[in-house]
């Protein structure tokens, strides 16, 4: 009877020292609940995690001061103190703010919903600034290595002296890819082997990568993928960057970005100048680095109209002479002997116009435009090639949200032409391609768990007919941290001279395209991948694992003629593309671990025979280690695995590791940089000899690894 008694006398003592704690945990950018946030009281070892709706609740904690810690996968950490028992008993609203570490807050502009990665049901990786500054550490002057070092990824270099290159998605040529810059595909045609490398990073804000079948997106050529590249905009506080490069190969670097708003009007601007000697290591005979010079100057005018309108206009140019070949030849002129050499003179120009106009809280129009002019001359031992191609695409969509689906369609018209300067015997390559094409989007969020992403284009490719596209994403948000999506859609691919065989020929012999003996390129894609992300405390841990599949019919390929000529022919058969993609990341405090590995299976099926698709490695691996003092020192290594690869001539290519280390110490507004690239010191050219034939007239075979090897670079950024 005493037990009792005093347990009903402490009763009110309990009720007194014991308190509740109710809050909500949203994001600060988007105000959406963070399910599957974790809230702990560390001193009373008291732990819990966010509920669907963000919402957290402990109902037994004393009296006393405590601080409270919460933590969500991609935002930064939150904490406060409280002194309990609380005056007020009313919900307490967190709101945490994105971190730097994950993607999840980033809006994604490719898939045409302005969505951000954690509500897109179309699978997008994206490069953030962060990555595309560090790349830019690297080679300031291209993106070639920022593309190339994400998994499931290779640039193709589709020559042996000029360095030029293509980029490849899961295994097929790099015409499969369609590459944009804000959404305008400016790097098509007769630019594509020269795309990469006169694109500078200095003035991206991101890069976002859609893998698989994606003409419905934004018309043909991205049967393997796109890549866009999002321009950075300017805010109203002042940007100014200045990088300053220098390489152990003979690079000179300079590169500048300045960006305002005021208030009716902004402005971004960028201008470069890079170059490079010719440079050929060890005792190689020929240039690994051609030779070049290059100018590059991209401004940009905004102009804010009302609230409601913008309208923004901007200008791509681009400037080269790059000389490649004979390293001899190229340092003391031609002799008898040393006579190989091979120049690219080219001249870029585009111009860029978006009008954006608010018609309602809900509904948006949507106006682009972009005219292009690339020249490009080739010069070789007695040939010439010397052709122009104009392009122009006009867009206009309507786009609308409703409360649980938005909505985009719109039509638009792609003209493609090039005009060749008549300098051989072969007929004249000429062509005028027109497409007219309509799309419907439609993103519609089916439940909490559930949102599918359906589309649908008609193109109509004057000369060549009317292609179907539709397109399907489905996104499975099985829990807080575990989510699926699965996408499957068609694409096509307009015939042109312009592909990697054709080259690596420098377009030597290469018959026109008509389309009496060519057809369209088709193809359907689907990938399927599941990701996992935790977060423990200051540790961090995600998982992405992807599978795809791609089947091309009636491929283009090159034949060789009996007189001698090339002939672009579409065979009977297919190529399919199938594999995997994994990917981890582990963050630790200031540490950071990604690591990638990528298998593909690319085989060309043709007369009943089943033929390995050359220059692509089965098995390749990736990893990156970086330790980062915000504002302080940034050190990073990487290490790449490239198995064997099939070459062209049936020949096998030698396995290969590279590894590299960068270290960059930062101050308010300066940092320095040191690079050092290849390590081991891989080449081509130490494995065999790179040609056949005599050094007047080489015939190259083709390149699967480095040729350039050890190379050290390093300089100066300056942030005003």
């Amino acid at each position: 009877m005493k037990k009792i008694i005093i347990v009903l006398m402490l009763l009110p003592f309990f009720a007194r020292t014991q308190n509740s704690f109710l809050a909500a945990v949203k994001s600060l950018q988007t105000k959406e609940p963070l399910a599957g946030s974790t809230v702990s009281i560390k001193n009373l070892h008291l732990v819990k995690v966010a509920d669907s709706a963000g919402i957290i609740y402990f109902n037994s904690v004393p009296a006393g001061n405590w601080e409270i810690l919460v933590t969500s996968i991609g935002y930064k950490e939150w904490k406060q103190s409280f002194l309990f028992p609380l005056r007020s008993v009313d919900t307490i609203q967190i709101e945490l703010e994105p971190g730097l570490q994950e993607l999840d807050e980033v809006t994604i502009k490719s898939t045409r919903s302005n969505r951000s990665i954690r509500n897109t049901a179309t699978r997008v990786e994206v490069i953030t600034n962060e990555e595309v500054e560090e790349e830019a550490s690297m080679r300031p002057g291209d993106i070639k290595m920022l593309l190339a070092e994400s998994t499931g990824i290779q640039t193709q270099q589709t020559s042996a002296t000029s360095a030029n290159a293509s980029i490849r998605i899961q295994g097929l040529d790099g015409r499969y890819t369609q590459i944009l810059k804000d959404g305008f595909p400016v790097y098509a045609g007769a630019a594509t082997g020269l795309g990469l490398l006169q694109t500078p990073p200095l003035d991206l804000k991101q890069v976002e990568v859609i893998k698989g079948a994606s003409s419905t997106l934004y018309g043909g050529g991205a049967i393997a993928g796109l890549i866009n590249l999002i321009s950075k905009e300017p805010t109203e506080k002042r940007t100014m960057n200045f990088l300053l490069n220098g390489t152990s190969a003979g690079g000179a670097d300079i590169n500048g970005y300045y960006s305002e708003r005021f208030k009716h009007t902004g402005v971004t601007f960028y201008m470069s100048r890079n170059s490079n000697k010719a440079f050929a290591p060890g005792n190689t005979l020929f240039t690994a680095i051609p030779r070049f010079e290059r100018y590059t100057i991209n401004p940009k005018l905004f102009l804010y109209l009302t609230c409601k309108t913008t309208l923004s206009i901007g200008v791509n140019t681009s400037f080269e002479n790059r000389l490649g070949g004979d390293i001899q030849f190229i340092n003391n002129g031609a002799d008898s002997t040393h006579t190989y050499f091979e120049r690219n003179k080219s001249n870029r120009l585009s111009t860029q116009i978006t009008l954006k106009h608010q018609l309602t809280e809900k509904a948006s129009i949507e106006i682009k435009n972009s005219v292009g002019y690339f020249n490009r001359v080739i010069s070789s031992n007695g040939y010439s090639f010397n052709g122009t191609q104009y392009n122009s695409f006009t867009e206009a969509s309507y786009a609308w949200k409703q409360k649980q689906r938005d909505w985009v369609a719109g039509v638009n018209v792609l003209t493609d032409q090039f005009k060749e300067n008549r300098l051989t015997s072969v007929p004249l390559r000429d062509y005028n391609q027109t497409t007219l094409g309509g799309f419907v989007q439609n993103t519609w969020n089916a439940s909490k768990i559930l949102i599918l992403e359906t589309g649908v284009r008609g193109d109509y490719v004057v000369h060549y007919g009317f292609v179907f596209l539709p397109r399907i994403s489905l996104l499975l948000k099985i829990a807080p941290s575990f989510n699926s999506r699965i996408g499957a859609g068609l694409g096509y691919k307009a015939p042109t001279i312009f592909t990697e065989e054709s080259e690596k020929l420098l377009y030597k012999n290469v018959l026109p395209i008509s389309p009496d003996s060519n057809t369209l390129e088709n193809s359907y894609g689907v990938n399927w991948d599941l990701d996992y992300k935790t977060l423990f405390d200051k540790f961090t841990f995600s998982i992405n694992q992807l599978f795809f599949f791609t089947r091309i019919t009636r491929p283009l390929f090159n034949e060789v003629a009996a007189n001698g000529y090339n002939q672009l022919r579409n065979i009977p058969g297919h190529i399919v593309s199938r594999g995997a993609e994994t990917n981890i990341k582990l963050g630790y405090d200031n540490f950071g671990l990604y690591l990638g590995y990528t298998l593909i299976i690319a085989d060309i099926f043709n007369n009943g025979q089943v033929t390995e698709n050359p220059l692509t490695p089965r098995h390749r691996l990736n990893a990156a280690l970086v330790y980062e003092v915000e504002g302080k020192w940034k050190f990073g290594s990487e290490l790449y695995y490239f198995s064997q690869q099939k070459l062209s001539d049936g020949s096998k290519g030698r396995d290969y590791w590279l590894g590299g280390f960068l270290a960059e110490k930062i101050w308010k507004h300066i940092s320095l940089f040191i690079n050092f690239e290849n390590l081991g010191n891989i080449r081509q050219t130490r494995f065999e000899d790179i040609y056949t034939g005599t050094i007047s007239n080489p015939t190259f075979k083709d390149i699967y690894a480095p040729l350039e090897g050890f190379v050290v670079n390093g300089g100066v950024k300056i942030k005003l």
